[in-house]
């Protein structure tokens, strides 16, 4: 059979996928994996206030701009969701998301549940939310300890934090433990592909289906 056949009804809208969790329940890492493990998601490149690290590059980790610019981006609405974090502003712009979109691209976003919500006012049905949690809050600061780059006191805030961030798992469509990295991922992996088969997101399927069965049906 020529595979060119079925393509109407293989062509698909693309996929806003949303990862976040407590800093230390893993979340970076499964993005990096899924990233790593399918080609056809990418990771969105947020604007920020936030000085450039030592082994950024501009444009790639993040779109780094000054708060006049910022400022400016907010009032000409470039962004489809931005937020304050750590004394920093994080925005997503408008304009690649879209065309991601139209061109059947999926894109990852490491964003906490303030940028989430109004992603999700923002894009409605594009946006699949996935929630991560740490199998207990002992563990979440085992890991933040193991990092041995935090202080005692940014230890302390994130777990304050975290137990905040927490109270959100309700407004996600997903929510995982993330006990095993690996066993966790593959969920992240197996929702991924249930979500780009829904049929809301089958460009083309109304037409394949009325040729397949003829008009008067």
């Amino acid at each position: 059979m020529d595979p060119s056949l079925d393509q109407p009804a293989r062509q698909r809208r693309g996929l806003l996928i949303v990862l976040s969790s407590p800093s230390g329940a893993g979340k970076s890492t499964i993005a990096r994996m899924l990233l790593e493990s399918d080609k056809d998601v990418t990771m969105s490149i947020s604007a920020t206030t936030r000085p450039k690290r030592p082994g950024e590059t501009d444009d790639l980790d993040y779109h780094f701009v000054d708060d006049a610019g910022f400022d400016r981006l907010i009032a000409a609405g470039e962004f489809v969701e931005w937020a304050p974090v750590f004394g920093f502003r994080y925005g997503t712009p408008k304009a690649p998301v879209k065309a991601a979109l139209r061109q059947g691209r999926d894109i990852l976003f490491d964003i906490d549940w303030q940028g989430t919500q109004q992603l999700h006012s923002a894009m409605g049905e594009d946006l699949v939310r996935i929630f991560i949690l740490p199998p207990s809050m002992q563990e979440l600061e085992r890991r933040l300890r193991e990092r041995g780059t935090d202080s005692e006191q940014v230890i302390a805030d994130r777990m304050q934090r975290a137990a905040s961030e927490i109270s959100h798992w309700a407004e996600y469509d997903y929510v995982l433990v993330n006990a095993d990295m690996d066993k966790c991922l593959a969920k992240v992996q197996t929702i991924v592909a249930a979500e780009r088969l829904k049929r809301a997101r089958q460009v083309g399927l109304v037409t394949f289906v009325r040729d397949l069965v003829g008009p008067s049906h």
